[in-house]
């Protein structure tokens, strides 16, 4: 009951039916008008420069190639690199009441805000609320259409907009990325438990930068040590996990926003979960 010494004012957690028992409100925003998307699928990573942000397209453009619509939604406010991978430059088109996305040569749906600045190198000097209450215009505000999967790629950590997007956007699952050195590993371990914390399911690990490849001998170079992303996984009890290697190729299609071209079959066992 209210105000007894017993209770905590957390109806949520309480059994207890009383007058004054209140539900827990509703997060969940809804997306905007006219818009349906099926699954969110969000991408995380507990510390900054091991590639999120690469794995983020390459999903996207993986399940594309299946025939699916696919959008990605830039959630990086203070350092995007969505619409660079992608070769755009173009800004968003809006009208009275709609901001319309930019879609990639392949038909990839994007919203970032370097697609609403002057420049792509100004930077973003924004606080805390004022990048959350960004991410989520990003998601009423745009008219994204029907979309099949859309790939959400989040700043590191597990701050402002990663609790944001957890509590407001219907997250179906989230994929986290690492790379292979041990301190990562602790890391990730913090990205696993927010999700935990927040009922969102871990689809998969994925490793970036695990070997280098020999064109010539084809044998397998692991420049930052062998780290085992099988163990890890297991340690948290997630299924799935996939490896991508060090492919200048790869860097060179980022640089040159050729991302859509790039082919690999590197994530098609976490695909196959979505």
């Amino acid at each position: 009951m209210s105000g007894s010494k017993e209770c905590s004012n957390n109806c949520k957690e309480c059994g207890s039916e009383c007058s004054e028992r209140r539900e827990p409100k509703k997060l969940i925003e809804e997306s905007g008008t006219g818009s349906q998307i099926n699954k969110v699928i969000g991408v995380v990573s507990g510390k900054g420069g091991v590639g999120k942000s690469l794995v983020t397209p390459l999903l996207a453009a993986s399940i594309r190639e299946k025939g699916h619509s696919v959008a990605v939604l830039d959630a990086d406010i203070t350092g995007p690199s969505i619409p660079k991978m992608f070769g755009l430059s173009q800004k968003d088109k809006t009208n009275k009441n709609r901001i319309f996305p930019v879609e990639s040569g392949h038909g990839i749906k994007i919203m970032s805000v370097n697609l609403l600045l002057d420049h792509e190198t100004d930077p973003v000097i924004w606080r805390g609320p004022l990048i959350a209450g960004t991410v989520k215009q990003f998601w009423k505000d745009v008219y994204w259409g029907n979309v099949d999967y859309m790939f959400v790629d989040m700043p590191p950590g597990t701050g402002d907009v990663p609790l944001t997007v957890f509590q407001s956007l219907p997250v179906d699952g989230i994929i986290v990325v690492t790379s292979p050195q041990d301190l990562v590993e602790m890391i990730v371990g913090k990205a696993v438990k927010m999700a935990g914390m927040m009922h969102i399911p871990v689809i998969g690990i994925v490793q970036n930068m695990a070997y280098y490849e020999c064109p010539t001998c084809h044998d397998k170079h692991y420049l930052f040590g062998k780290n085992d992303i099988d163990t890890l996984a297991e340690e948290y009890h997630i299924e799935m996990t996939a490896k991508i290697p060090i492919d200048p190729s790869l860097a060179k299609a980022c640089d040159e926003g050729r991302i859509e071209d790039y082919e690999t079959d590197c994530l098609d066992n976490l695909i196959e979960k979505f």
